[in-house]
């Protein structure tokens, strides 16, 4: 192993995280300013299903996190990024758009990453 690899390979990999729900609108922003003229600020869909299961569904971070089949400290970590983008894009008029991330879609058994 040289130099390089110790340089990108650092910790394990990230589990796909489960995923139920898959929005149909991805993107939001302020109104009355089009999005071209906007920063955005990007959304993984497990983060938004982090929201979704502890905000929405009520669920304790433990529950949530057996049902995404990860760790309560790796459901932690998505959950604290989401509200800290989303906080961001609220209090500076950033867009928000829903994308990408490391997950299976439960519904569909499909991967994407």
């Amino acid at each position: 192993m040289g130099i390089q690899d110790v340089m990108t390979c650092r910790g394990r990999p990230k589990n796909p995280r489960r995923v139920e729900c898959n929005p149909d609108i991805l993107y939001f922003k302020p109104r009355g300013v089009k999005l071209i003229e906007l920063e955005v600020v990007s959304l993984a869909l497990e983060e938004l299903e982090a929201l979704r299961l502890v905000d929405l569904e009520d669920l304790q971070q433990q529950e949530a996190a057996t049902k995404m089949g990860i760790s309560r400290r790796a459901f932690w970590e998505d959950l604290k990024n989401a509200r800290k983008k989303i906080a961001l894009a609220l209090t500076t008029g950033k867009a928000i758009e829903i994308k990408g991330g490391n997950y299976v879609d439960i519904n569909n058994q499909k991967r994407s990453e």
